[in-house]
């Protein structure tokens, strides 16, 4: 399983990274250009769909070792649990979801119009099997097991899409929930296919960040960033179908809390403020990435800061599933108590470091 593992890694890895020269090269001939503005913090026209390298990176490598494995004879995809139609749906519910983001990173289309594309690809899933339908080896009912399957799916996609605003934000919390996933599928009994996807995923992503960590080359754009939520989505229903206890079944919603919380609280936010549902739609400079930089904090600090956030979360998750509540909480309680001893000498370095880059600021104006 290990040599496995390493494949699917490796080469969705090495196919993101020789993909996305070529996804820039295309974003020019597009015109896919994320232009400075007052909600962007990119300073200089960038490409933004480096997200098609992210996708043909996760594809090559999974749809390899499906072929290999079955050949093999270490994945069946003909059994009770039909994963064959099941990869099928994943595949189809991608390309919905990604024609409908590609085009909208080219020609931009309304939030309804996007809406739309996300709700199609997790209906195309889910009818392909892979859905919310047992918890605690009870059977849902088959309206609720839609209703949380969709929910679930479309929750996800748009909230990594929404925490995309800083250089290697998305992709990097979307690899750190990744290497979460895994941790809790390889110990808790996963099916392979689960195992194999979610590393796929993380090999993907690993190639296309050189390209994307502050100062960014290429953005991964709505195509990358909501194919990224979708995957994590899906993935995570795979992975926890046999064990459907439901402390396990909460384990992807904690490694995932971040985003979760950051859309939750921007829904909030802007009904409050426009006082109205459509003003959900209305972007805003409200996100957890945009409070830290009001803040004073850099490009590079507030995603090291939301990356440590993510990284918590997930062993959080990890230790909650392998040790139990009490070990999670009080290695949850350490974190904390570090954080609160080290804040002050950190909000003074981050002060000393601001008035070091006003003085050489000041010294190139004479």
């Amino acid at each position: 399983m290990w040599g496995d593992i390493a494949i699917a890694f490796l080469l969705a890895f090495i196919t993101s990274f020789v993909m996305v020269p070529y996804t820039i090269k295309l974003a020019k001939k597009v015109s896919a250009i994320d232009y400075p503005s007052d909600r962007r913090v990119n300073k200089r026209p960038i490409p933004r769909i480096g997200g098609i390298a992210v996708i043909l990176g996760f594809l090559v490598s999974a749809i390899y070792l499906v072929i290999t494995m079955t050949i093999e004879n270490n994945l069946v995809l003909d059994n009770e649990e039909n994963y064959r139609m099941k990869l099928l749906g994943l595949l189809l519910g991608i390309i919905v979801l990604s024609t409908f983001s590609y085009l909208d990173d080219v020609k931009t289309l309304k939030p309804w119009q996007k809406l739309i594309g996300q709700v199609l690809s997790a209906i195309v899933v889910y009818s392909f099997g892979i859905r919310i339908d047992e918890i605690n080896e009870n059977l849902i009912h088959p309206v609720l097991s839609f209703i949380l399957t969709i929910g679930w799916i479309v929750g996800i996609t748009n909230a990594i899409n929404l925490i995309d605003g800083l250089d290697g934000l998305s992709s990097g919390i979307s690899l750190i929930s990744c290497i979460a996933l895994l941790i809790i599928f390889s110990t808790n009994e996963s099916p392979i296919i689960s195992i194999i996807l979610i590393t796929a995923l993380a090999g993907a992503i690993s190639g296309f960040l050189p390209f994307n960590v502050n100062p960014a080359k290429t953005f991964i754009g709505d195509v990358g960033a909501q194919f990224l939520g979708f995957s994590l989505a899906t993935i995570s229903i795979l992975g926890v179908a046999k064990t459907v206890t439901l402390v396990v079944f909460i384990a992807p919603i904690l490694v995932l809390a971040l985003p979760i919380f950051d859309t939750i609280f921007a829904i909030i936010r802007r009904m409050i403020k426009g006082k109205s549902i459509k003003a959900v739609f209305q972007a805003d400079k409200g996100h957890l990435h945009h409070r830290l930089m009001q803040r004073g904090f850099s490009q590079k600090q507030a995603v090291t800061i939301l990356y440590g956030a993510s990284a918590t979360l997930g062993m959080f998750a990890v230790i909650l599933i392998d040790d139990g509540i009490w070990k999670a909480l009080s290695f949850a309680l350490i974190v904390i108590a570090i954080i609160g001893i080290g804040y002050k000498e950190l909000k003074n370095f981050k002060n000393e470091e601001i008035k070091s880059i006003k003085q050489s600021k000041g010294k190139k104006i004479k």
